[in-house]
């Protein structure tokens, strides 16, 4: 029985069951934060999807078999299937087949041949973007999904913490979601908002956060477009009319058109960069959701068609998962290579 004459325990439960709590603000002792994995393994755990589907075909063409015509067709459509495109898959093929007839040939042997051409292609377009001016005004267009304003929220903070002021706009003026999403970003990094109430005028909004940002001293303006469907004709216009109205303060701008493009759409991506292109001048991509999809290989394709400059690749959803693209790790990345 409990003793009545006992004093009754006053401590809160569950300091009595679990101890004293942390001390917290200034007495607190630090955190450690756990350490980032570099830009290498992330890549490479990124592109695992792509690099996987690829190695996986490798090793069922070229186990335990002399080389000869049919395993080389059966190559070159595991190629095509990871959307490398035909001629980068013909190259290879050709190259895997040349003075190796009748002979044994490694899986590893292929993966470094499908690295040297993939990075023969990339390498041209793999240029980063050079902000020479101020404001230099990036205009980001895309069809919906495409992670759009995630991608002006990674950029912000990239050139942020290069020390560069940076202003955002809020310009897919269709979605209140799409405006509240910029903000929280530029809360997030410390940025200056430009934003209206949704249903207004894109391209009035465009002139006036331009004039705002060379009153103010920004250093980079990034303006958020609403998605469109890239047959939608109307909306393209609605694009073309804000390059317009932002010509009449500043004749180059916009200084950048990227094109945010998700790498899970494959082949459609081709038929973007032609219709964003003849509309909205597009001058560089930037590749999404490369760890969503096993076709990474798109990138080739589209490199090889349209030698537009590809500036950045996202991997995941973080501030920190988009970097400047490097064609000669992403070559050894999606061929399943170590760096």
């Amino acid at each position: 029985m409990p003793d009545v004459n006992k004093p009754e325990d006053k401590t809160p439960l569950l300091k009595r069951l679990f101890g004293p709590a942390p001390p917290f603000g200034p007495e607190a002792p630090a955190v450690e934060a756990a350490p980032q994995a570099s830009w290498w393994n992330r890549l490479s755990l990124g592109l695992s999807r792509s690099s996987q589907a690829i190695g996986s075909s490798l090793t069922e063409i070229f186990a335990k078999r002399k080389l000869d015509a049919a395993m080389l067709q059966d190559l070159e459509d595991v190629l095509i299937r990871a959307d490398l495109g035909v001629s980068a898959a013909t190259r290879i093929k050709e190259e895997v087949g040349r003075g190796r007839y009748d002979k044994d040939v490694g899986v590893e042997e292929v993966k470094n041949i499908l690295a040297a051409e993939v990075e023969r292609v990339l390498a041209p377009v793999a240029k980063p973007l050079e902000i020479d001016r101020r404001p230099f005004v990036i205009l980001v267009v895309g069809v919906n999904g495409s992670g759009k304003t995630t991608t002006i929220g990674k950029l912000a903070a990239k050139f942020s913490r290069e020390g560069r002021r940076v202003m955002l706009v809020a310009g897919d003026t269709f979605r209140a979601a799409a405006i509240a999403q910029l903000r929280i970003w530029g809360m997030r990094m410390g940025c200056e908002i430009f934003a209206r109430d949704s249903g207004g005028d894109a391209a009035g909004l465009g002139y006036d956060a331009l004039k705002e940002a060379r009153e103010s001293g920004a250093d980079v303006l990034i303006m958020d477009t609403a998605g469109r469907l890239q047959n939608r004709t109307e909306l393209m216009a609605e694009l073309e009319k804000i390059i317009r109205v932002m010509k009449k303060l500043d004749p180059e701008a916009p200084h950048a058109v990227l094109l945010v493009l998700d790498a899970t759409v494959g082949q459609n991506a081709m038929s973007q960069v032609e219709l964003f292109g003849r509309s909205a001048g597009v001058t560089g991509l930037v590749m999404t959701k490369l760890d969503g999809t096993a076709r990474g290989g798109i990138l080739v394709a589209l490199a090889e068609k349209f030698q537009l400059p590809i500036h950045f690749i996202g991997i995941g959803e973080s501030a920190d998962d988009l970097e400047s693209f490097d064609a000669h790790d992403f070559a050894r990345a999606i061929a399943g290579l170590e760096e």
